[in-house]
C-alpha cells in the first residue's frame, strides 16, 4: 500500500512539474512515465489527458524479461491515435515486435523515422532490414556525402526514413533514406554552433575530409576548411601528414563568407601556436653560427631550416669561396645538413640572410658529421648557448 502511495505521490509530481503539452501527433517523439504494466501492453503516462500505449513485447529483452518498471521515464514515437479504441498508440525504434504494413504506412506518410540493420551490399545501394521487410537505400542517402566502400556499413543499425513506399499483395518495395535523418540532425546542431561562430573564436571540430589543399572539419553542423598553409608555422606537404579523419581538432575561425554554396569559414591551426619568427632578432643575432637543414632549391639560393616554422636563405654568391657556383645544387643537396652563420634579420618581410663562408675572422664553417637539424625551439636554444659559451 505504501508503494503505491509513494508512486501516486511521484507520478503527481511528474504531471504537476512538467509544463501544459498540446496533444501530440503521429510522428511526434514523446516522453512520459511507466504507470502499469498489464500482460499485453505498457501504460504511459504523457502529460495529457489520453495515455500512451505501448505493446508488452516493446519492452522484452531477448530472453523476455522486462528491460522497466512502474516508475520509468521514457521515450517513444507516436504511430497512431485513436482516443476512442485506445488512445495514443507508441513505439520505440529498435524494440522487439514485428512493424505492421500499416505502421511502415504511416511512418511513410507522417515522415517519422524507422530502424534497420544493413543487411548487405548491392548494386547501387545497401539492402536494409527493418523490422523483418526488406528495404533498399540508395548509396548517396547513406551518409551526408557519397561514400565509396558500403561493406562498412554490413551489419550496423541506422534509423532510415521512408522516401518510397509501395504495398504489393506479396511484397513491399521501401526506399530509404538515411542521409535527410542526417541533414536535419545537421541543421540542428549548426542552429547551436552558429549562435558561438565569429571570427576570432577558438572551436573544436571533427576533421571530416582531407583533400590534397586542406581538411574540412565539422564544427557541430558547420563545416569550416582548413587550408594547408594554416595547418601549422612548419611547411606541411600533405595535409595527411598531420591530420586523419575523425581526429578532434581545436581551430580558430578566420573569416566567414557567404557565397552562391553558403557560408565560407576559414579555419586555423597554425593562429594558435607561438609564432616562431616573434623573437628570432634575439635568438639569431648577426654572427651567429647554427646548424641547419638544405629543404628548398632555387636558382638564387638554399633555403636551410634553422627551427620548426623558420627558415633563411643562403644566396648562391655566399655557398662557395672557391669557384663562382651557377645553382645551389653545385654545393649543397636537399637534406643535408649544414652550419651556417646569420648575416642579418629582417622580422617585418620574415627573412633570414645566411652565409656559409667563413667570417672576417677567418674561422671556417663546416659540416659536422653525423649532425641533425633542429627538432624544437628549446632544443636549438640549447645549441646556441652551448656555442656561446665557447
Amino acid at each position: 500500500m505504501a508503494d503505491e502511495e509513494d508512486f501516486a505521490k511521484m507520478l503527481a509530481e511528474f504531471e504537476g512539474d512538467a509544463p501544459a503539452k498540446k496533444r501530440p501527433r503521429v510522428g511526434d517523439q514523446v516522453k512520459g512515465r511507466i504507470v502499469s504494466i498489464g500482460a499485453d501492453a505498457v501504460f504511459v503516462a504523457l502529460g495529457t489527458k489520453a495515455e500512451g500505449v505501448l505493446e508488452r513485447e516493446q519492452v522484452l529483452d531477448a530472453d523476455n524479461n522486462l528491460t522497466v518498471k512502474v516508475g520509468d521515464v521514457i521515450e517513444a514515437t507516436v504511430v497512431n491515435i485513436d482516443y476512442r479504441a485506445g488512445g495514443i498508440q507508441l513505439r520505440r525504434m529498435g524494440a522487439r515486435g514485428v512493424v505492421a504494413p500499416a505502421e511502415l504506412e504511416q511512418a511513410h506518410a507522417h515522415g517519422f523515422p524507422v530502424e534497420g540493420v544493413v543487411s548487405g551490399v548491392i548494386k547501387g545501394g545497401v539492402e536494409v532490414q527493418v523490422a523483418g521487410q526488406r528495404g533498399f537505400c540508395p548509396a548517396s542517402q547513406m551518409e551526408l556525402r557519397f561514400v565509396d566502400d558500403l561493406s562498412q556499413f554490413v551489419g550496423k543499425r541506422f534509423e532510415f526514413r521512408i522516401t518510397k513506399l509501395e504495398m504489393g499483395k506479396n511484397r513491399i518495395d521501401m526506399v530509404l533514406s538515411r542521409r535527410a535523418l542526417l541533414e536535419e540532425e545537421q541543421s540542428r546542431r549548426a542552429v547551436e554552433t552558429r549562435q558561438q561562430l565569429a571570427v576570432g573564436a577558438v572551436m573544436r571540430g571533427t576533421v571530416t575530409t582531407i583533400k590534397p589543399y586542406g581538411a574540412f572539419v565539422d564544427l557541430g553542423g558547420l563545416e569550416g576548411m582548413l587550408h594547408v598553409s594554416e595547418l601549422g608555422h612548419t611547411r606541411v606537404a600533405s595535409p595527411g601528414e598531420v591530420l586523419h579523419t575523425g581526429q578532434t581538432v581545436e581551430v580558430q575561425v578566420l573569416e566567414i563568407k557567404q557565397g552562391d554554396k553558403g557560408e565560407r569559414i576559414s579555419l586555423s591551426l597554425k593562429s594558435l601556436e607561438k609564432d616562431p619568427w616573434e623573437d628570432a632578432a634575439e635568438r639569431w643575432p648577426e654572427g651567429t653560427r647554427l646548424r641547419g637543414k638544405v629543404v628548398r632549391l632555387q636558382p638564387f639560393g638554399a633555403f636551410v631550416e634553422l627551427a620548426p616554422g623558420v627558415e633563411g636563405l643562403i644566396h648562391v654568391s655566399e655557398l662557395s669561396a672557391d669557384k663562382r657556383i651557377q645553382h645551389p645544387r653545385e654545393a649543397v643537396k636537399l637534406g643535408q645538413e649544414v652550419d651556417v652563420r646569420v648575416l642579418g634579420v629582417d622580422l617585418e618581410r620574415r627573412r633570414i640572410s645566411l652565409s656559409a663562408l667563413p667570417g672576417e675572422d677567418g674561422e671556417s664553417i663546416e659540416s659536422f658529421p653525423g649532425a641533425t637539424a633542429p627538432t624544437s625551439l628549446g632544443t636549438l636554444r640549447d645549441l646556441l648557448a652551448s656555442k656561446l659559451k665557447k
